[in-house]
């Protein structure tokens, strides 16, 4: 399996202590795609983690704190490179299918890197754009075992 690619709701959510539903399936989800390997991510998902999690979050992580997890995500997943192509890409998505540029940027990253999947709670769930699903890992129909093989 190629992987899937984890948006950064995912990250921020696991350490969200206002919504521990939401925290403890982000927390089950990272884990089941570290331990069978198939778990990516990129750097604007890093970029985007850390600014979430020392501003949005309450209450927010310190920089330190912040850090620290960035460092654990980035042994713990492949990281993803921000590029030319990817950027390129992205603008396309924009325009040909009027996706927000972050979005698009995300979706981007997928296709490029053929990766068919991306959890994201940003796209309508189950949603296909040239060939990468998106799946919403916090929907009640989200079968983790059928998406990790465990």
């Amino acid at each position: 399996m190629p992987g899937l690619l984890i948006d950064t709701h995912v990250l921020v959510y696991a350490f969200d202590q206002n919504d521990t539903a939401r925290q403890d399936r982000a927390v089950l989800v990272l884990g089941q795609l570290e331990l069978r390997g198939i778990g990516r991510l990129s750097v604007q998902a890093l970029a985007e983690f850390f600014s979430a999690s020392t501003r949005r979050l309450q209450p927010a992580l310190t920089a330190a704190e912040a850090l620290g997890h960035l460092d654990m995500l980035a042994r713990a997943f492949p990281i993803l490179p921000l590029t030319p192509q990817v950027v390129l890409e992205a603008a396309r998505g924009v325009r040909d299918h009027r996706l927000n540029y972050w979005d698009a940027q995300v979706w981007a990253m997928a296709r490029l890197n053929q990766i068919p999947t991306v959890l994201s709670e940003d796209f309508s769930a189950g949603a296909m754009l040239e060939g990468v699903r998106f799946v919403n890992p916090f929907a009640p129909e989200f079968d983790l075992e059928g998406w990790t093989g465990i």
